[in-house]
């Protein structure tokens, strides 16, 4: 199970909040199973409303920053910027290329943001919610 600080998590929600009517995304690093950095990434999906694909510079950028710092990729996180309960699409399963990575997704369409963490496997084609903790630290 990983965890984030409340800080990154405040992070996480402010660029979805940013991004809407389109969906955010973006990378989580860390080591041990803590996150110690967020790293937001462009959505240049064709459409962004309905899908997320990180801009490729800045991806590799991201992954070579957390490479630099000894960080691992604990988590990629999205918006489901209508959602009231966030659950993975079609599209987030067929694309789901790191498969030891939790998928975070938040859900912006009810009166609060609500924030699921799921295992995905794009060779399965299946997902299944997982828990992830929230520190102050």
């Amino acid at each position: 199970m990983i965890t984030l600080r409340n800080v990154q998590v405040q992070e996480i929600v402010a660029h979805a909040r940013q991004s809407t009517p389109f969906e955010c995304c973006g990378l989580i690093g860390g080591a041990n199973d803590r996150a110690t950095s967020v790293h937001p990434l462009r959505n240049v999906a064709s459409d962004p409303q309905s899908a997320y694909e990180a801009a490729p510079e800045e991806l590799f950028a991201a992954q070579r920053q957390m490479r630099e710092r000894g960080e691992q990729l604990l988590a990629i996180y999205h918006s489901h910027p209508r959602a009231t309960e966030p659950v993975p699409s079609e599209t987030d399963v067929r694309l789901a290329y790191y498969p030891a990575a939790t998928y975070l997704i938040i859900g912006l369409g009810g009166a609060k943001p609500i924030m699921k963490g799921f295992r995905i496997s794009e060779r399965d084609k299946t997902w299944q919610q997982v828990e992830y903790a929230v520190s102050d630290e």
